[in-house]
């Protein structure tokens, strides 16, 4: 699954630290999401969109 997580990220200046802090992860997680090594879990996934301000569709695509 692919996913947008790095530029949306980027885009709000936010670091993977932070992100990870906030969805209750450690920032390797977020690292291996954003470079494809990882799907994450439902919870997980919902949770980086609602830190994000995205919909869970817009973050992540499934192919």
């Amino acid at each position: 699954m692919k996913n947008k997580l790095k530029a949306i990220r980027k885009q709000l200046g936010i670091t993977q630290e932070q992100l990870a802090k906030e969805c209750g992860v450690v920032r390797q997680t977020i690292n291996c999401i954003e470079n494809d090594k990882y799907d994450p879990t439902l919870e997980v996934a919902f949770k980086l969109a609602k830190t994000l301000h995205v919909k869970v569709d817009e973050l992540f695509i499934y192919e």
